[in-house]
């Protein structure tokens, strides 16, 4: 199979035909390079490659194989990146141009890790200006484009790393997710991505947003894709007090266990956001057909959601407006207006609303645990709402109607990152406006390895999973 053939799969089969000698890494990279360098910018998901550091790096890693020289389990992998990973000595603007010439001088961890592990690291990818926004909309760089259909939004902030992906560009990336922003961005392109239980993921060198609702994790297009990467990346670091002293688990190795009859709480209408009724529908099939695998279905009311999306909404407000006071007292014309009208309500929160709903955190999570997780091991939910909708309909403007529009689309995603519980999304199918549509699937603390098989033996037995987007030239050109 050929670079360019290996290039529309996933992951770990161009992983495994590195391993095997089918195809060198410099011929897997060019062709990544190049399809990112043709089709990239029609999307608006690339910022930066790094053309010739990337080849003399697989060329170095095909040397080290032909040498017999152990490498990593993504050895030779060409990968790409949200523009807010550092890496010492290269730009990293975050999606604006209040960094536009911040060259960090340190790498961030978890790129640190994926060197190790034998990654070739492509260039910077397209985000939401200081990834704070979730639509994708960028006003600076510009709003990448959904490969299903460019006339739609990708969902934010890793917004480029998600077009790229499905778009069949880039393998895999790692992006952010403070309130959706892995989440909500795989499900609106019909990929998979993990947001990883607080703590399980360093977040040294990674730009900070909110300090206790970051979270980094991967985006790739399978479930196997996902496991790789995030056992590359997780694990304690000296350089962020809050990754977790905890042994990573072998999550590729672990994906065929069987699910031994796993317990899913499948939450059911009436939800506290209806369901339009193409997403219902297709929610719906997407539950007969859990069937499929070995797991014990039973259906829950789920607990109120919007209580800790509104306490989420209070400490995201909060810890944004601190963390770019200073940027704002220094360089407020070079902001996208629409970014400062997301972060000053912050300047307004009160203290006592702040430290309540920090403090309340350690109960809303027992709850909710004890709620749903005394009797199943895996709760089911939707991910959107609504069908995906187009860009000019969720327009980057402050008023109401965008207001309404991306809770609406946050209303099941957002709540795990106040609780910081591991959750994943996966495409079930697609809506009349041939737009992805996902499911989530949500576990205990720690519970990736989890996830992962349910997510692994779903793609394998129960179709969630969807192909490459169907119109010619990578991606649609409506």
């Amino acid at each position: 199979m050929s670079a360019a053939e290996l290039l529309e799969g996933d992951l770990f089969a161009a992983a495994e035909a590195l391993r095997a000698g089918d195809v060198t890494s410099v011929e897997l990279t060019r062709a990544s390079l190049e399809a990112l360098r043709t089709h990239g910018p029609g999307l608006d998901a690339i910022v930066e490659l790094w053309n010739d550091e990337a080849l003399a790096t697989a060329a170095r890693i095909d040397a080290e194989r032909q040498g017999g020289a152990a490498r990593g389990p993504l050895a030779g992998v060409p990968l790409a990146h949200k523009d807010m990973f550092y890496r010492a000595g290269k730009l990293c603007a975050s999606g604006s141009t209040v960094r536009g010439d911040f060259v960090p001088a340190v790498t961030a961890s978890v790129i640190e890790r994926l060197d190790a592990a034998g990654a070739v690291d492509l260039g910077r990818l397209n985000m939401v200006e200081f990834a704070l926004g979730l639509t994708g909309h960028n006003d600076i760089t510009g709003h990448p484009k959904n490969p299903w259909d460019r006339d739609y939004i990708t969902g934010g902030s890793s917004s480029g790393p998600v077009a790229s992906i499905a778009a069949r560009l880039a393998f895999a990336a790692l992006g952010s997710d403070t309130g959706g922003s892995i989440r909500v961005p795989a499900a609106c392109v019909g990929i998979t991505g993990i947001k990883p239980t607080y703590g399980r993921v360093s977040r040294a060198g990674a730009l900070p947003l909110s300090h206790t609702l970051d979270h980094v994790g991967p985006l790739a297009r399978s479930a196997r894709d996902l496991a790789l990467i995030l056992e590359a990346i997780a694990g304690p670091d000296p350089r962020d007090p809050t990754a977790v002293n905890r042994p990573v688990p072998p999550y590729a190795a672990l994906l065929e266990r069987p699910l031994g009859g796993m317990r899913l709480a499948v939450g059911e209408a009436p939800f506290e956001v209806p369901l339009s009724p193409e997403v219902a529908g297709l929610y719906d099939r997407a539950v007969d057909r859990l069937s499929a695998v070995d797991v014990q279905a039973s259906r829950i009311t789920l607990p109120p959601l919007e209580p800790l999306n509104a306490l989420r909404r209070v400490v995201m407000l909060a810890e944004v407006a601190t963390r770019h006071e200073d940027f704002v007292a220094a360089k407020r014309d070079e902001y996208n207006p629409y970014t400062l009208a997301r972060l000053e309500p912050g300047y307004e929160v009160a203290a006592t609303s702040y430290l309540r709903a920090v403090t309340y955190r350690a109960e809303a999570l027992r709850r909710f645990c004890g709620e749903v997780f005394a009797a199943a091991d895996v709760l089911v939910l939707p991910a959107l709402a609504e069908p995906i909708p187009r860009l000019d309909a969720a327009g980057s403007a402050d008023t109401a109607a965008y207001v309404r529009l991306v809770n609406g689309m946050g209303h099941f995603i957002c709540p795990f990152n106040y609780l910081g519980l591991p959750a994943l999304t996966l495409p079930i199918g697609r809506t009349q406006n041939g737009l992805p549509m996902a499911i989530q699937l949500v576990g205990p603390p720690f519970a990736e390895a989890r996830l992962l098989r349910l997510a692994h033996q779903l793609e394998l037995h129960a179709d969630f999973r969807l192909g490459p987007p169907p119109h010619p030239g990578k991606g649609s050109a409506r």
